[in-house]
């Protein structure tokens, strides 16, 4: 990974040159910003992210099947679906 400010923007030709990964940094307060991922990483990153989601879901749904078994249904009470 390189490391790049955002001041490499401006010069955009040669910054999207590049064939791996950029770290853009705020020169200024020197501190990261964010991530370039050049188009040759593209299907990966596209794989990575879709995992990445699934993982939130999942863990997400998971938080919502343990919140609804502490939810007791008593009588006179109306099931909400979840089992």
């Amino acid at each position: 990974m390189i490391n790049m400010t955002l001041s490499s923007l401006r010069n955009s030709t040669n910054f999207f040159e590049i064939n791996d990964v950029a770290i853009i940094i705020n020169g200024r307060k020197n501190e990261e910003i964010g991530y370039f991922v050049p188009k040759i990483f593209k299907d990966e990153f596209e794989k990575f992210n879709l995992e990445l989601q699934k993982k939130r879901k999942r863990k997400l749904l998971h938080r919502v099947l343990q919140a609804s078994r502490k939810d007791k249904i008593e009588d006179g009470a109306v099931s909400d679906g979840i089992a």
